[in-house]
């Protein structure tokens, strides 16, 4: 790899020689990859599971223990394979994260029939999945997309002090001041600053909601019932921290019956929360998205109808298509764009949208179209904010199409107001 990023100072002719000599002493195999990485598209086309098992194959190291090597940073130009995943150094591991646990989407055939009691029930919590690592007298805060995010919390850092070392807390990220949860979008803002200034600790704070202990006293005890350590991490947060500490447990609750649980979803909102997590008492902590323990009922999402007014070309094999778009609301007698979404419509659909787009066109502007404002869609999202940012004034939480309203007029599109009504 350095030798290919060397050659950015090369001559073409300098450059030639190199490849030419390269192709003839590999195999063909070995030109495929170095082929892949020389154009640039090495990125290859599968799961995170699929590779993990396949270097727990080649190197003969189980499944798991791979994946929590493979987590965190590293640079593929100083680290070697040897060092990486064979016989890492201990000093290295001090900050690294175990692989998140992912829970699927809510079957409810399967829990209608299944009896309450069997599962621990919780809020699923609006704000930033994290691991809080204190190893070594050091703290370590990890994204759930393996990002580095220590310095954006430094309210946290007393947590070092305060909670054993050799612990290892899944949790949630939440604004939280006065003892109120408050909106993720104050959470957001936090994420993009490079410097976190006195006035941002004291206007937002932030705390974790700490709902599952994966290391105690430094052991890995991501194979024991999730009651037990649920148990564990209760201990450990009463013994250490107190009202003042940025932590906070994230309690079960219990229910008589499935009808209860669906009251507290209901509710979900009014605290906060994206929904219900769902977890079987005796589940152990695995890695990704893994069917059959850990379900997440999310609240049903917002909607409203708005008017397509722009349309950029995908990506891919869509490529050819518009299947990105930009949706606008009324203010005023005039359409405002508020939003942006390119799921939602399957092949048929996006085909039937792109030939609409093709046939009416206003203006082009590069790869985006302006159309004209014909068509109406229902467009799904998760939650609202007031934005400044925003020519709506309003911005919007996962957008996505929900169906395309050939029911209705664009005089019967929703208005910004109707946005604005929405906001808890």
């Amino acid at each position: 790899i350095k030798e290919i990023i060397s050659l950015k100072d090369k001559t073409d002719e300098e450059k030639k020689k190199y490849i030419l000599k390269r192709w003839k002493g590999f195999n063909n195999y070995e030109r495929f990859v170095f082929n892949k990485i020389l154009t640039g598209g090495f990125r290859i086309g599968i799961s995170q599971k699929l590779m993990t098992r396949a270097l727990s194959k080649a190197v003969n190291i189980e499944e798991h223990i791979i994946s929590h090597r493979l987590m965190g940073e590293w640079d593929p130009q100083t680290t070697t394979l040897e060092k990486l995943i064979i016989n890492p150094d201990p000093k290295d591991q001090l900050s690294k994260p175990y692989p998140f646990y992912l829970a699927y989407p809510i079957d409810l055939d399967l829990f209608l029939k299944s009896d309450v009691s069997e599962w621990n029930i919780e809020h699923k919590w609006d704000g930033m999945r994290a691991q809080l690592i204190v190893r070594d007298d050091n703290y370590y805060l990890w994204s759930r997309g393996e990002d580095l995010i220590t310095k954006n919390f430094p309210e946290l850092k007393i947590l070092s002090q305060q909670v054993p070392n050799g612990t290892v807390i899944d949790g949630e990220l939440l604004p939280f001041k006065n003892g109120v949860i408050g909106d993720f979008n104050t959470l957001q803002k936090r994420i993009g600053k490079k410097n976190i200034s006195k006035k941002d600790l004291h206007e937002n704070p932030i705390i974790i909601m700490a709902y599952d202990l994966l290391e105690t006293e430094g052991k890995d005890i991501r194979t024991l019932p999730l009651f037990e350590r649920q148990k564990k991490l209760e201990v450990i947060l009463k013994n250490n921290t107190n009202l003042s500490s940025p932590v906070r447990l994230s309690k079960y609750m219990k229910f008589k019956s499935w009808e209860e649980v669906k009251k507290e979803r209901e509710n979900a909102g009014k605290k906060k929360s994206e929904g219900l997590m769902i977890k079987r008492k005796n589940s152990k902590y695995e890695v990704g998205r893994i069917k059959g323990n850990w379900w997440k009922w999310k609240s049903d999402p917002k909607t409203i109808d708005a008017v397509l007014t722009y349309a950029m070309r995908g990506h891919g094999r869509r490529t050819n298509l518009y299947t990105d778009y930009t949706f606008a609301l009324w203010n005023n007698g005039e359409l405002v764009t508020f939003a942006k979404a390119y799921s939602g419509l399957n092949d048929k659909e996006i085909k039937e949208v792109d030939r609409f787009v093709k046939q009416n066109t206003l203006n082009r502007f590069g790869p985006v179209r302006q159309v004209k404002p014909l068509l109406v869609f229902e467009i799904a999202f998760e939650g609202v904010s007031l934005s400044s940012r925003h020519k709506s004034g309003v911005s919007v939480r996962f957008p996505r199409i929900l169906r395309q309203r050939h029911d209705k007029k664009i005089s019967e599109a929703n208005s910004v107001e109707d946005l604005k009504k929405l906001l808890v």
